[in-house]
């Protein structure tokens, strides 16, 4: 009758055990196992065991041989990592008081307020892209409107640098930040802020010590959701940074597309997701202490 059982829970597990092998598990371990071999001479990969791609991300060698250290690679890994969790940071800052004003809000409006907030995704992120190019170049509606205003004399450079990678990734992920606070707000009893003022709470206490404390789980959930595709983000700072801002992303578009380094473009793809792992587990050991 055990064995039955067994046999009936992997029958009923079967699909879902499928599609997770096939989509999930196998492409993930290709690319680790891509990662261990050499890079072919005209492109793609040879059956042959090497630490080569891993050591490329730290060292090169030139003409005679010689390894010396490159720091390339580590600059793009900190600039990917920089842009972002200051991304995350204020999309956090924005995102609070937006999930905020929406959970206490009347009930008829926060069904318009949500769709607001998923508006942006109606449209291709390429195109949200490309529209943040008309606003933010030279001459474009933004320095127009501050040039037309007189707060300044001559055009901005906000194009192809730092802040407009840094624009284009908080406008992409702000959504992902507000929907689980709002939802985690949404939920909570908001009788505990009122039993905070009776007991002579002022706002600010109320907020730290109450509200705050109850979304972290939203907090925590909204953060993963936007350090992870943020880290691994190429079209922002294509697009908006011009090429010369490099992330993770378009290096590794670049090594499995014009370069050919498949190896190479695999060990940074295993990086990245190692980075991405341990920013969860950081931030689920604090979310696990904030409960407790």
């Amino acid at each position: 009758m055990g064995l039955l059982k067994d046999r009936g829970v992997y029958a009923l597990l079967s699909p879902f055990l499928i599609v997770m092998g096939a989509f999930f598990i196998m492409p993930l371990a290709l690319v680790v196992v891509y990662s261990f071999l050499k890079a072919g001479p005209y492109g793609g990969i040879l059956w042959e065991l090497s630490h080569d791609a891993y050591v490329q991300i730290l060292f090169e060698k030139d003409f005679d041989g010689n390894v010396a250290f490159n720091p390339a690679y580590v600059e793009v890994l900190l600039r990917s990592v920089k842009l972002a969790g200051i991304c995350t940071l204020f999309c956090v800052l924005l995102g609070f008081p937006t999930a905020y004003y929406m959970a206490t809000c009347h009930p008829s409006k926060r069904n318009a307020w949500i769709l607001l907030v998923t508006i942006p995704f109606w449209t291709n992120l390429l195109i949200r892209t490309y529209a943040w190019m008309l606003v933010l170049r030279t001459d474009g509606l933004l320095n127009h409107f501050l040039l037309l205003t007189g707060i300044i004399k001559e055009p901005l450079l906000l194009l192809y640098n730092d802040f407009a990678v840094g624009l284009g990734l908080l406008y992409s992920y702000l959504p992902f930040m507000i929907l689980p606070i709002y939802a985690s707000l949404e939920r909570m009893d908001w009788q505990m802020t009122e039993a905070a003022a009776d007991l002579y709470a002022n706002r600010w206490q109320t907020l730290v010590r109450i509200t705050i404390p109850l979304a972290m789980p939203g907090i925590v959930a909204g953060c993963v959701l936007v350090f992870i595709p943020a880290i691994g983000s190429f079209l922002a700072s294509d697009l908006l940074g011009g090429g010369k801002q490099m992330m993770l992303g378009n290096l590794v578009q670049m090594q499995f597309g014009f370069s050919r380094n498949w190896p190479f473009g695999s060990a940074v793809s295993v990086i990245l997701m190692a980075i991405v792992m341990l920013g969860m587990m950081w931030m689920a050991r604090n979310s696990r202490g904030a409960r407790l």
